[in-house]
């Protein structure tokens, strides 16, 4: 398959050899292909992951921002041992300014994202106290009054409304915001703050620089009060959460609890958009959830696993010494990329990976990471999943797109892949 984004080391890109020779081993290719990771047609595949996955599995990649060459892993067991051997570290990113998709580096410094365990370890154990099945459990009430309340101002509205502005837009935000206990004055400047953050533009970066400050300088003042003076908040359970005599220190707390606000929104926000879509052009599948809603959480999972919610990839990690992987051997010092999108389409693990199969048989999909980094906030985040589509699906039987598919409009200016209005019908 020809891919003209594929440039040769030695010809064409003298510059994308700036690789200290000695990280480069006479079996590793000769090309380095060029990855902007700009794809973002609707929901449909990235090509160019699709063509690494099946035609060069370890490759060599340089990115829109940062200096250096990285490997992209894209086969589903090869991202398993990059993410939980622990001769990669995320530790040793610090201080690089390695190959990333956004002007300014997303992840804060001191954040867990950037630790290896058993520091991480250590964060975690205090974290995945305020996510237990049973405090997820005690939020499922408290988000069905918030989907509630969303659809009863759609049915208010109605028909037709836009279920990204009443519904998939607000109940992230809103939900995460009430665990924390964030005023609700303060929530648009923080989503604002966050969005910023994530755009891909290079004309962003001194606004990116300044969102990422505020939020930071936000949530030191906050978490400083609810340490002071804890409530019943996830704040106030992070800041009082021991593992035997440890508590999180100032500022872990404060960039635990960013971290928090931004990835508790996020995914959730861009999936609910996706999923509607996918279901609502798919209406032999939408009925037979209305009918069957037991398969729902089943279903759920499968549209995890199917759906491209993001581009490219995330925060890489650092080979600590050599590692032979996929036929290639990977050099200490070399910086590694992983792609869970590929892993969720990985024929070797995934029967027809390409086809969205509700009866699949289960098997765990990468789409809120693996290993040491897998998301603690992934049971809250498909709970409000369930609980938003069983609810919608439940009170609008006659719910249709009231577009054609072709027109809706998707967002093209940052990591995430997502309808920006989607009109709907009942």
């Amino acid at each position: 398959m020809e891919n003209t984004s594929v440039r040769h080391a030695s010809a064409q890109n003298p510059s994308a050899r700036n690789t200290p020779a000695q990280s480069l081993s006479a079996q590793d290719r000769e090309t380095v292909r060029s990855c902007p990771f700009d794809f973002a047609h609707q929901l449909e595949f990235d090509p160019q992951l699709k063509e690494l996955l099946t035609e060069e599995p370890v490759s060599r990649i340089r990115m829109a921002y940062g200096e250096d060459e990285a490997w992209l892993v894209t086969r589903y067991e090869d991202v398993r041992t990059v993410t939980t051997d622990r001769r990669f570290s995320r530790a040793a990113v610090l201080g690089r300014d390695f190959p990333r998709m956004t002007p300014e580096p997303i992840v804060q410094a001191e954040s867990i994202n950037l630790m290896d365990p058993p520091a991480s370890s250590r964060l975690r154990s205090l974290v995945a106290k305020s996510f237990t099945p049973r405090r997820v459990e005690q939020m499922r009430a408290g988000t069905q009054r918030v989907v509630d309340r969303l659809l009863d101002g759609m049915e208010a509205e109605g028909s037709p409304a836009d279920f990204v502005a009443r519904v998939s837009s607000p109940l992230p935000l809103i939900t995460i915001c009430e665990a924390l206990d964030i005023p609700e004055a303060d929530r648009p400047w923080l989503r604002a703050h966050a969005m910023t953050m994530m755009n891909v533009g290079a004309a962003g970066k001194e606004d990116a620089v300044r969102a990422k400050a505020e939020l930071r300088g936000y949530f030191t003042e906050l978490t400083a009060e609810r340490r002071r003076s804890p409530g019943q908040d996830l704040i106030s359970t992070l800041a009082t959460a021991r593992d035997g005599d440890e508590l999180l220190d100032d500022k872990e707390l404060a960039v635990m609890a960013m971290v928090l606000l931004i990835t508790g929104q996020d995914t959730t926000t861009y999936e609910l958009g996706n999923i509607a879509y996918t279901l609502l052009t798919r209406p032999g599948l939408l009925k037979t959830l209305q009918t069957e809603p037991e398969r729902l959480p089943r279903t759920i999972e499968e549209l995890l696993r199917y759906i491209p919610f993001r581009k490219g990839v995330g925060i890489p990690r650092v080979a600590t010494e050599d590692v032979e992987l996929g036929g290639v051997t990977i050099r200490a010092g070399d910086l590694v990329h992983v792609s869970y999108l590929t892993a969720n389409r990985d024929s070797a693990k995934f029967d027809r990976p390409d086809e969205l199969d509700p009866d699949r048989p289960s098997i765990p999909h990468m789409t809120f990471g693996w290993g040491s980094h897998h998301c603690l906030g992934a049971p809250l985040a498909t709970m409000e999943l369930e609980v938003a589509f069983a609810t919608l699906l439940a009170r609008f039987p006659g719910l249709r797109l009231d577009a054609e598919p072709e027109d809706i409009r998707w967002n093209t200016t940052s990591i995430w892949r997502y309808p920006l209005a989607l009109p709907v019908t009942w």
